[in-house]
């Protein structure tokens, strides 16, 4: 039987600055990780939870001096045990390349998710979670999807979260994203910007597809070529939005699409790649530009391309040059 454990009686928190402006519904989360969300939003809609003796929906945002009441509720561990974690999440510490008193900036390795979901039961904020505890107040600040690899930014206080987020919401450059990427063909321009509006359409399996649409959101991805091969290319990106799957369906929309992309690629393109080892999406969020929540600084954060990335490149090489 899983180890839980119940908070026998309720309790009542005064909500001081750093929780300033949170969700209700985002706090209670917080607070009871390791609760499945379902019971957190069940105890909401019967009204077991109380802000200021009355009841609130999960959208009302917090101010400091508001006092919450917390009902009794039965909790499992705030973290995935260690069994849970594979070998792979184990060593994500050894792929922090830049942290400090409020931010930690993760390379992180493909195939691993940035959380929970469908068929996963730890991803990267839960395995951080258990092999770093002396940094309770850990959150995701933006996300990177499962099959990508790269620079992942997490806040380890609520304080640089909220700033951090409000930053990448921002449209005026505050953020700067640079992505690597091998794609099908030679283009015939050394740079050129993808504008096509996106729009998340059908799901296929867990995962939606994004189309392009004119009454989609803003996209805008500028592409760079970096080294040409005998019929593909490598790419710098930078991303001006970021929204779902951005980078994969602009080099597709273009009649470029990124090698190993199962989702919106080329699946002979794909196939002729595996004999010189590429066997995941060649895309590397390569380089990270950030406010910095405390310091009037920009911090700027790179992370190497993996040596099975690099691997390909040098094969590609090789079989240009023959």
């Amino acid at each position: 039987m899983a180890n839980t454990h119940t908070i026998p009686r309720p309790r009542l928190i005064e909500v001081d600055e750093s929780h300033s402006g949170q969700r209700l519904d985002n706090f209670l989360i917080g607070y009871f990780r390791g609760v499945p969300r379902s019971h957190i939003y069940r105890i909401l809609r019967r009204g077991e939870v109380r802000i200021n003796k009355g009841r609130r929906t999960p959208s009302y945002r917090l101010k400091p001096g508001d006092v919450v009441r917390i009902p009794p509720v039965r909790m499992t561990p705030s973290a995935p045990a260690p069994a849970l974690l594979s070998a792979s999440h184990r060593r994500l510490r050894d792929h922090i390349v830049y942290q400090d008193d409020d931010v930690l900036v993760l390379n992180k390795p493909a195939g691993i998710a940035v959380h929970t979901g469908t068929g996963v039961a730890a991803g990267v904020i839960e395995a951080l979670r258990e092999l770093c505890p002396q940094i309770p107040d850990l959150e995701l600040v933006h996300r990177l999807d499962r099959d990508t690899s790269g620079c992942l930014l997490l806040a380890k206080n609520r304080k640089s979260l909220i700033a951090l987020q409000a930053a990448f919401r921002q449209q005026d450059g505050a953020i700067s994203k640079h992505y690597l990427a091998l794609v099908k063909g030679l283009p015939d321009k050394e740079r050129w910007e993808v504008t096509a509006a996106l729009r998340k359409g059908a799901v296929r399996g867990d995962e939606r597809m994004v189309v392009i649409t004119p009454d989609g959101a803003r996209a805008i991805t500028r592409f760079t070529c970096e080294k040409h091969y005998r019929d593909s290319t490598l790419v710098g990106v930078e991303l001006l939005t970021g929204r779902t799957h951005q980078v994969r369906v602009h080099a597709a929309h273009v009649g470029h699409p990124v090698a190993g992309d199962s989702k919106y690629g080329d699946r002979e393109f794909n196939t002729r790649l595996r004999p010189v080892g590429l066997n995941r999406l060649f895309l590397h969020a390569s380089e990270l530009t950030f406010p910095h929540p405390s310091r009037s600084v920009r911090q700027r954060v790179v992370a190497p391309l993996p040596d099975n990335l690099s691997a390909v490149l040098q094969r590609l090489e090789i079989e240009t040059t023959e």
